[in-house]
């Protein structure tokens, strides 16, 4: 199994995107992109069970390093054979860089 990439641009794009920000707690609740569930890249392995499963996952992080991480181990994990996960490379950092809409707080929106 394998993953794929696209930058914050790709994804503003998209409508409806399921998003998973693998980012600590208090990264998350300082700010992050609407509609992102956060399931940090530190408790994943014991998380599985709440990771979303379905045909296209995008997953954030800060800038890319953690959600490329966090791609490549779901990719590989049986559960998710019919997932298919995107890493988004910026992640929060550049997405915020370009002026875009973040929520404060510990709920997706």
């Amino acid at each position: 199994m394998s993953w794929t990439e696209i930058d914050i641009h790709e994804l503003k794009s998209l409508t409806d995107a399921t998003i998973v920000d693998v980012r600590e707690v208090d990264e998350y609740t300082s700010g992050h992109i609407p509609g992102a569930v956060n399931i940090p890249l530190s408790s994943l392995t014991e998380s599985l069970n709440v990771v979303p499963s379905g045909t296209l996952i995008h997953v954030v992080c800060q800038a890319g390093g953690r959600s490329a991480r966090a791609c490549e181990f779901l990719s590989q994990q049986s559960q998710f054979s019919a997932t298919q996960f995107v890493n988004v490379s910026g992640g929060t950092g550049a997405w915020i860089l370009e002026g875009n809409d973040i929520v404060v707080g510990d709920q997706p929106r």
